[in-house]
C-alpha cells in the first residue's frame, strides 16, 4: 500500500510543506535567503513585498518549457508537480512570519537549514523535485557534461554575491551557513540515517568465522570467492553487515579464529532487505537446525 503512487505525491507534499514553513519561520523574518529559483524570490519579495511562492512558480516557467524540450516530458512532469505544490506551500505558509521562534541570526541559520534539508530530503526521497536550479543542473550535465553539484554551487554563489551587495555581507555569510546545513541534512535524510556497518574479511578460516558469525551474533553471512594477486590463492571473502554494536564481538571472533585475518569495515548508509528493513529470520537457530540434520545424515 505504501508503494501506491498516492503516498508518494503524500510525501512530495509533506516535504514541501516542511521547507515552506521553514523558510517562512526562520529565514524570510532574519532576512536570509535560500538557494535556486526560491531564494531570487525571496530577495525580491525583501525589495517589493511580491509574493514569494507565486514568484517561485513564474520563475521556474522557463526553467520547466527548457526542461520539457531537453530532457524529456516525464523527467518534466514530476518537476511541474513538485514545483506546483512547493510554491503553493511557500504563500499559504506565509503567515508564519509573524511567529518567529528565534531572533538571533544563527539560529535563524542553522534551524532555517535543517528543517528545510528535512523538507527536500523527504521530496527527494520520494524521486521528486522543487526545480529551480536542479534543471539548469540537470541540463549542463546532459549537454556539457558538468557536475550538478558544481553547476549549482555556482549559481547559488552568484545569488549570494548579489545579497551581499544589496542587503550587506552579514546575512549572506548566515546564508551559507545555512546552504550547508541544508545541504548536510538534506544527504543524510536520502540517504537514510539508519547506519549499518558491512564487514568484508579475507582469511584462510573464512568456514570457521562464518559459523561463529551466524552461531554468536546471529546475523547472515555471504561468500565472496576473490584471489590473492600475488599469491594466486583461491579464497572465500566473507562479507556481514551488522549493526555498530556488533562490530566489537565480530573483531573478537576473527582475532581469536584467525588473527592474521584481514578485515575492512565499511559504513553502510541504508541497507534494505531481511533482519533491516524485512522480517528477518533466526539465523542461529536456522543454523543450529541445519547442523544437526547434516550431522543425523552423515551418521
Amino acid at each position: 500500500m505504501l508503494h501506491h503512487p498516492y503516498w508518494r505525491y503524500v510525501g512530495i507534499t509533506i516535504g514541501c510543506l516542511i521547507a515552506s514553513c521553514s523558510i517562512n519561520l526562520f529565514l524570510v523574518p532574519s532576512h536570509l535567503l535560500t538557494g535556486g529559483a526560491t531564494g531570487i524570490a525571496i530577495i525580491f519579495y525583501y525589495l517589493c513585498g511580491w509574493p514569494i511562492g507565486l514568484q517561485t512558480f513564474l520563475y521556474n516557467i522557463p526553467l520547466l518549457l527548457a526542461s520539457w524540450r531537453l530532457m524529456g516530458h516525464r523527467y518534466t512532469v514530476d518537476i511541474v508537480i513538485g514545483t506546483g505544490i512547493f510554491s503553493a506551500c511557500l504563500d499559504v505558509t506565509r503567515f508564519l512570519n509573524a511567529y518567529a521562534p528565534v531572533n538571533d541570526y544563527m539560529l535563524a541559520a542553522i534551524f532555517g537549514g535543517v528543517f528545510n534539508g528535512i523538507g527536500y530530503g523527504l521530496v527527494f526521497r520520494m524521486n521528486g523535485s522543487t526545480g529551480g536550479f536542479d534543471i539548469l543542473g540537470a541540463i549542463m550535465k546532459k549537454y556539457y557534461s558538468l557536475g550538478m553539484g558544481g553547476v549549482i554551487f555556482a549559481f547559488n554563489c552568484v545569488l549570494m554575491c548579489i545579497s551581499a551587495f544589496l542587503f550587506g555581507v552579514a546575512p549572506a555569510m548566515f546564508t551559507l551557513i545555512c546552504m550547508y546545513m541544508n545541504g548536510s541534512v538534506t544527504d543524510k535524510v536520502v540517504a537514510g540515517f539508519q547506519r549499518r556497518k558491512a564487514v568484508l574479511i579475507v582469511s584462510n578460516r573464512a568456514q570457521q568465522i562464518a559459523e561463529a558469525i551466524l552461531t554468536e551474533v546471529g546475523r547472515g553471512v555471504t561468500f565472496l570467492h576473490g584471489q590473492g594477486a600475488f599469491t594466486r590463492t583461491e579464497k572465500n571473502i566473507v562479507l556481514a553487515v551488522v549493526n555498530l554494536t556488533q562490530i566489537a564481538k565480530i573483531k573478537l571472533i576473527t582475532h581469536v579464529i584467525d588473527p592474521g585475518a584481514f578485515m575492512i569495515i565499511i559504513s553502510a548508509n541504508e541497507v534494505m532487505g531481511p533482519g533491516f528493513t524485512l522480517p528477518g529470520v533466526r539465523v542461529r537457530h536456522v543454523y543450529e537446525e541445519k547442523k544437526k540434520q547434516r550431522q543425523e545424515g552423515s551418521s
